[in-house]
């Protein structure tokens, strides 16, 4: 194997498994990364991801495909919250919001096409219009009554914002309230990744086409992911979080990406290139709605956040100091607290409209 074609696999198994920045790390030598893992990661003796006992489903697609449903149900909940994951995660993303939420609503997630414990797609599938479809598909089926709460985070949130311009007439009618979490209604091509203009210009130009092309060898590269965890985790912590993350946050997060199949990292690079939602924004006037996003946010910058709260007068905004992609769970207790009084206000509105 050639020393190029060995270094653009390395690369891919780190810099495309942490949401799609394949040339992230070219220059960082196996040393260096030893040296640097060492040297940033931060043990929190307090780290616990809570074990949940859900409802667990099956829900197949008119497509085929399958999507992996879990449904924590407290019993006369008030209303039903609707989890959306981003790019190269699962639900599981979730973890501190589904905790934090335990008794108060009557909480839903699923793992998004081809990622998780869900069955793998069609290529043709793999656009976020698709993503919207199958959210109505997890409404419909588990949640056809009653007023709901949508939660996205990144691509989880244009899931959303396809849902909005495929249905709007559910929208003050049953979707209540709506957060959106470090994502963006289109422009992904003007983020940055901390790359020069000409490097970023290259890497939005190109990074598609590199990731199809070592998706058809996504055998050799798999392999290469699984011998590069250093580099994987070095590129976790700076494309996902914005402080010095515990090395227990790292690990959770690189956990999800690394599950993800490297053809279907691949394959979703040019929807999310070509997101577009800016006109369905407007639909979301009609519900109570928060943006959060970090201020140190390398893949979804804080700028997409502020261009989707134009469009959304009267949207509650949450930018969180030093937070990263990752905020719900490199700051989970303020986006959990944000999504309680979300909550809280939905709830307030369906009394007062009694």
């Amino acid at each position: 194997m050639s020393r190029d074609l060995t270094g653009a696999l390395r690369v891919a198994g780190g810099g495309l498994l942490a949401a799609g920045a394949l040339a992230a790390g070219a220059a960082i030598g196996a040393a260096a990364e030893r040296a640097l893992v060492a040297r940033t990661a931060r043990p929190d003796p307090d780290w616990h991801v809570h074990a949940f006992s859900p409802e667990v489903h099956l829900l197949p697609l008119a497509d085929g495909t399958s999507l992996h449903v879990e449904i924590d149900d407290p019993g006369n909940a008030p209303l039903t919250v609707i989890f959306s994951h981003g790019y190269a995660l699962s639900s599981s993303s979730f973890a501190f919001q589904r905790r934090a939420l335990q008794g108060r609503a009557r909480i839903i997630l699923y793992d998004q096409r081809s990622h998780g414990r869900s069955g793998r797609a069609e290529f043709e599938t793999h656009h976020i219009d698709q993503l919207g479809t199958d959210l109505m598909a997890v409404i419909d089926a588990f949640a056809p009554t009653g007023p709901l709460v949508l939660v996205g985070h990144s691509m989880g949130g244009m899931s959303i914002m396809a849902l909005a311009e495929q249905h709007p007439e559910i929208f003050g009618e049953r979707v209540r309230g709506v957060a959106l979490i470090s994502t963006t209604a289109g422009s992904i091509t003007d983020v940055s990744l901390g790359l020069p203009p000409i490097a970023r210009q290259a890497f939005h130009r190109f990074a598609p086409r590199v990731a199809l092309a070592l998706a058809r060898q996504k055998d050799i590269v798999e392999r290469g992911r699984r011998s590069s965890s250093d580099l994987s985790l070095i590129l976790t912590r700076l494309l996902s979080f914005g402080s010095l993350a515990s090395d227990e946050a790292g690990q959770f997060v690189a956990g999800m990406i690394d599950a993800t199949p490297i053809d279907v990292l691949a394959e979703f690079l040019p929807a999310l290139q070509e997101h577009d939602k800016f006109s369905a924004l407007p639909v979301l006037q009609r519900v109570e709605v928060v943006v959060i996003v970090g201020d140190a946010d390398r893949l979804t910058p804080k700028e997409h956040s502020e261009a989707i709260v134009r469009q959304i007068p009267g949207a509650e905004f949450i930018v969180i100091r030093d937070g990263g992609h990752m905020a719900n769970i490199e700051f989970h207790q303020q986006v959990d607290d944000a999504l309680v009084q979300l909550i809280g206000r939905v709830e307030r509105n369906i009394r007062g409209a009694a």
